[in-house]
């Protein structure tokens, strides 16, 4: 319905619920504001409109209950749009606030958000423009689910495929039609199913500032790719959307999730809770800042215009204030109860164990809520447990359902790929699901989340053809992105057409993806790994919005070999529930069995080279852990020589190939029906340098 201009007339309204409600006698504004001293809201026609067509001044008297400010404005229609101005004292140091009543505010509870006329560095640089601000739209659409409700699938069965929704069909090569948005993502659903992936990981959703980035960043064309700036909580990003000038955020995103859950694949939101993009004490009042900049950051005790810094991006949110961890349950739920998602990850999760003034907490409010939420119950739950300011908490992150993206995993697999000796018991440790971290406290496997990259670092290819960094790209001198890639480039850096190395490097590639898919625990994919996708050595796309940071769809053509292989690592892990056990391995037997669920061994059988500084090779056997399932034998061999290693025997079985990292494809996968018995003598298989192989046992 389009917005007619004029005067509508107003009610006193009520502070719940916050946000903007469309009712039967028109729409209800709420918003909380502890200390301001005045109110008013600003109704447009769109995004675009030059002017408010009306500017409600609310009185302190009727529109003001406890620390909300309210309005009912009648027979308002959906699809007006609108922003705040709150007035109030200015004390930043003394005690943090930062009321501006020129400044127009992004409601925190919008249920989406347009951008079209921000200006984040107009702003800046001249100062507050009128109307210069991003918009809430008024949404009160109705949606038919067909029955759509969140997945329901056991967390051991779980493989996640971590992808970004504007890179994964943004490329010329995509051929969708609607490149970079959440229905553009929709029409690759057969490509996601054919890889047998379960949940998609999506990077940051919510309504995120593009604009926020440095000088030297924005002036030279590139803008803020990755999201990791969120302003807009409750918003599905407009830069994602069709055509989010008519308010259609929350139905295309709807459309992705209903057709994901068709194919039986579920949804995991990357959420930034622990920063926004309101920055320091020099970046712009977006939201926040300007409806309680005291409550919802947490503010140094001695100087309260100063921002205590755990996230490396000038703010830290408040996240143990009681309003704020209302405000955060609530935006998580509304995901889950009116989005039908099935989960999240939280970008630096430890800094939401802090309290106000930095300090670690034993117990957050938040992380607890978050846990006992029944309207969480069934999602799943990610903590990337650590911070910028130190804060390291993998294994120990507060709670029990919690799942941890497994630093100590990534890590120490990296080493062993690229050769580092002495290994071997870490080694084994992380493929049996980290118990180190986990069993003490009663949690299980399925608590570490297993990944050898992920959007934040080298890709697959690149760890494998790089020794260090190349982000000249990025305009900061390439001082941004770790220096610690635990990588090796096989003997030359980045591109070359030498034959032996660019074999060495697939070789590496998939003994990596290999090793993942074997481990214990929740194995995480990134997207374009399966096809060997390269960020030419950038360990930091976080502002290439182009070619360097989209998904290259000519390689799933150019590089199929790796995607068989990927797609065949997959269905391995599923057809073995002895890879994705639900408890922690114990070297003895479980109930029915004669086998110990997993034997270790060296090149001796029975005789693991724990205790050796040099060795780089292992092997283990699993038993079946249900009725009907063959007996899987692996053997690592990360030396640079070849090794002869012993067989178990399980007469009358016999053994069969299933895997090989050193053969090329498709040599080096060989699904069951293909596959042919070694002989019923052999006693010892050579293993070459640099390779794994899975045998099957029927």
């Amino acid at each position: 319905m389009p917005v007619s201009q004029g005067s509508y007339r107003v009610l006193p309204g009520r502070r719940y619920p916050p946000g903007a409600t469309v009712e039967d006698a028109g729409v209800n504004f709420s918003v909380f504001s502890r200390h301001a001293t005045g109110a008013e809201l600003l109704l447009y026609e769109s995004a675009t409109s030059p002017e408010p067509f009306q500017t409600i001044r609310l009185d302190p008297r009727i529109n003001h209950t406890f620390f909300s400010w309210h309005v009912m404005v009648v027979d308002l229609p959906p699809g007006t749009h609108y922003t705040w101005r709150m007035d109030g004292p200015y004390a930043p140091m003394e005690h943090g606030w930062r009321f501006d009543s020129q400044i127009e505010l992004v409601d925190p509870w919008a249920r989406a958000v347009n951008v079209c006329d921000w200006k984040r560095w107009r702003r800046l640089r001249e100062g507050v423009q009128p109307h210069d601000s991003p918009r809430g739209i008024v949404l009160a659409e109705e949606y038919d689910w067909e029955g759509d409700t969140t997945l329901r699938l056991p967390s051991e069965q779980t493989v996640i495929y971590e992808l970004h929704v504007g890179g994964f069909t943004r490329h010329p090569s995509a051929n969708v039609q609607h490149p970079g948005t959440f229905l553009g993502l929709i029409e690759k659903i057969p490509y996601l199913q054919s890889l047998g992936i379960t949940h998609v990981e999506l990077m940051p959703v919510m309504a995120f500032d593009e604009q926020d980035v440095p000088d030297a960043v924005w002036d030279s064309g590139l803008h803020n790719y990755w999201g990791y700036s969120s302003f807009g909580f409750f918003s599905p990003h407009p830069g994602y959307c069709v055509t989010p000038e008519a308010g259609t955020h929350r139905r295309e995103f709807r459309e992705m999730v209903k057709a994901l859950h068709k194919a039986r694949i579920g949804v995991i939101l990357d959420v930034v809770f622990n920063h926004t993009s309101e920055g320091g004490a020099i970046g712009p009042s977006l939201t926040f800042k300007g409806f309680g900049n005291e409550t919802f950051y947490c503010l140094d005790t001695l100087d309260k215009s100063r921002y205590l810094d755990f996230t490396g991006c000038g703010n830290t949110v408040n996240a143990n204030h009681p309003l704020v961890t209302h405000f955060i349950l609530d935006a998580l739920e509304y995901w889950v109860r009116e989005m039908h998602v099935d989960g999240f990850r939280f970008d630096l999760a430890s800094a939401m164990a802090r309290d106000a003034d930095g300090r670690p907490m034993a117990n957050p409010p938040v992380l607890w809520e978050i846990e006992l939420s029944d309207t969480l119950a069934a999602s799943r739950i990610i903590a990337e447990a650590w911070d910028a300011a130190g804060l390291y908490q993998v294994g120990s992150f507060p709670g029990y359902r919690w799942m941890e993206w497994n630093g100590r995993y990534r890590d120490t697999i990296r080493r062993f790929v690229r050769g580092d000796p002495g290994l071997v018991a870490d080694v084994a440790t992380r493929l049996s699901g980290s118990s180190d971290l986990y069993q003490a406290n009663l949690r299980q496997p399925t608590n570490s989340i297993n990944f050898v990259t992920c959007h934040d670092g080298f890709t697959l290819w690149d760890l494998v053809s790089h020794h260090r960094k190349h982000n000249l790209a990025n305009r900061e001198g390439n001082r941004d992105g770790t220096d610690d890639n635990l990588s090796w480039n096989g003997g030359i850096e980045g591109e070359t057409g030498d034959p032996a190395i660019l074999a060495l490097r697939q070789r590496q590639a998939r003994n990596l993806l290999t090793l993942l898919f074997i481990s214990q625990g929740i194995p995480m994919l990134l997207a374009g790994d399966e096809v060997l996708r390269t960020q030419h050595g950038n360990n930091n796309v976080w502002c290439q919005d182009n070619e360097l940071g989209w998904f290259d769809w000519s390689l799933v053509e150019r590089h199929a070999e790796m995607l068989h292989f990927t797609r065949g690592l997959i269905a391995l892990r599923k057809r073995h529930p002895s890879l994705r056990r639900r408890h922690f391995l114990s070297g003895q037997p479980h109930p029915g069995s004669d086998l110990p669920d997993v034997a270790w061994h060296g090149e001796t059988l029975d005789d693991p080279p724990w205790d050796d500084p040099l060795a780089q090779w292992l092997a283990l056997t699993l038993a079946p852990a249900c009725p009907g399932e063959d007996i899987l034998h692996i053997l690592i061999n990360m030396s640079d020589q070849g090794r002869r290693f012993q067989l178990p025997a399980f007469a009358p079985l016999r053994w069969h190939l299933a895997l090989d990292t050193a053969r090329v494809s498709p040599a080096d996968m060989v699904a069951p029906a293909e596959q042919t018995a070694l002989d019923a003598d052999a006693v010892s298989l050579w293993v070459q340098e640099r390779s794994i192989l899975v045998l099957e046992a029927r």
